[in-house]
Order: structure tokens, then sequence, then C-alpha cells
């Protein structure tokens, strides 16, 4: 069954303090059209705000009835998320290999 939900209204190439409050509007905003997946895999940089941001999403998709999944997360965010010990909260396909 092709996935259709990826049509993808997020375009972030960083995921950082500088443009969180603009992500979590992207990611709300894409969320209330419908989309339930969110592909990050053009992300490149990425600092802990990234986190916050995607626990944002999580938050208002959960609100909604939604469950989002987040793919293709970036290393290093992958990382953070681990060291936070978020990776449940968060969870992206790419971390359900732990």
């Amino acid at each position: 069954m092709p996935d259709t939900t990826v049509s993808n209204q997020l375009s972030l190439k960083s995921l950082t303090v500088a443009n969180a409050t603009e992500a979590l509007a992207q990611g709300l905003a894409a969320l209330r059209a419908g989309q339930t997946v969110f592909d990050l895999g053009q992300v490149e940089t990425v600092d802990s705000a990234a986190v916050s941001v995607m626990l944002a999403w999580q938050r208002a998709a959960a609100q909604h009835g939604s469950k989002l999944e987040l793919r293709n997360l970036p290393e290093q965010l992958q990382s953070l998320t681990k060291l936070y010990g978020v990776c449940t909260l968060v969870s992206p396909a790419d971390l359900h290999h732990h």
C-alpha cells in the first residue's frame, strides 16, 4: 500500500534555535493539513532545540488524535534524542532498533 502522506510540506535544512519557531509553525501547519509523516532527511544542522520542536509536534499530533511518524533523522539528531532520553517519546521509525 503506497504511503501518500509523505508530501513533506516541511522543507527544513536546519533545525536549530535560530529557526525553531519557524520550524514549529511549519510542522503544526503540516499536521493541520493532515500530514502524519515528516521526513527529516534534508536536515543538515541540528541542536537541542530540534528535540523540543519534535516533542511539540508529537504533542500536537496526539491532541488531534494522530500519530506522527518522523523519518530519516540525521545521526546527530538521533544522538540528541538518545542523550535526552526521549527516543520513545519522539518515536521515529529510524530509532526502533535500540
